[in-house]
């Protein structure tokens, strides 16, 4: 073999050796290209799923707010119903004290209303004697009203009425000049009755009928007032 030979063996196999090596690097350039497309690919769903589990995280942060603050408005809105019928219906309550307060002002009528209070008080208590307490401009009424309750009382009872007597110490607030809130500290009229020795009470006022008379009719003035269906009571009388 001469020298041209092996020459052109050697280039042969050189060519051969630098196809080797760059068939080998293209197939280590597009496997280092897929891997990285591969990573970049999943990097790219890992940030995409952080960002939606956050946003939902904040969706749902902001839903429990709005449900909060809708709570808490419909609560407000609960709140004021209650206290507007509230202050209506203690304003009806203020009105019919006022115009009860009136009914001391026909004495006859208010005489026999006295009789009737005094005759209840009496069948209630059962004593044989009472001590009768009104409002101190009542004082006169009030006797003529215990002298026409003992008649009446053995009438309706066919027994002698209770030995009663009139106290001239202590007497019921006075009637109220009609502003708001003073209810407490004036009396429209009636009597309170007690034994003799004072450990048995019956307010037979005509503040504390009404005050009977609300309780007992409330769910039929709700009704009046807001709609509210309610039975009628029918067992409240003097």
């Amino acid at each position: 073999m001469n020298e041209t030979e092996v020459e052109r063996q050697i280039d042969q196999m050189v060519k051969f050796i630098k196809q080797e090596a760059e068939e080998k690097a293209n197939e280590i350039s597009v496997s280092a290209e897929e891997e990285f497309n591969i990573e970049k690919l999943q990097l790219l769903e890992a940030e995409k799923a952080k960002i939606r589990k956050d946003y939902e995280r904040r969706e749902g942060q902001i839903d429990v707010k709005k449900k909060i603050e809708y709570s808490k408005q419909l609560n407000e809105s609960r709140l004021k119903v209650l206290q507007a019928r509230e202050n209506a219906v203690h304003e009806l309550i203020h009105d019919a004290q006022q115009s009860l307060a009136g009914i001391a002002n026909d004495t006859a009528k208010y005489k026999t209303l006295l009789t009737d209070l005094l005759l209840q008080a009496y069948a209630k208590l059962s004593e044989p004697t009472v001590i009768v307490k009104v409002r101190e401009a009542d004082q006169s009424l009030a006797k003529e009203a215990i002298e026409a309750a003992k008649s009446k009382f053995k009438d309706a009872f066919g027994k002698d009425a209770p030995s009663a007597s009139l106290d001239t110490k202590n007497f019921l607030p006075p009637a109220g000049d009609g502003k708001e809130g003073e209810e407490e500290n004036s009396c429209c009229g009636g009597v309170v009755v007690a034994s003799g020795d004072g450990k048995i009470v019956c307010s037979n006022t005509i503040d504390e009928r009404l005050r009977i008379a609300y309780a007992q009719n409330l769910p039929m003035i709700r009704g009046e007032f807001f709609g509210v269906e309610a039975p009628v009571r029918e067992d409240m009388h003097l």
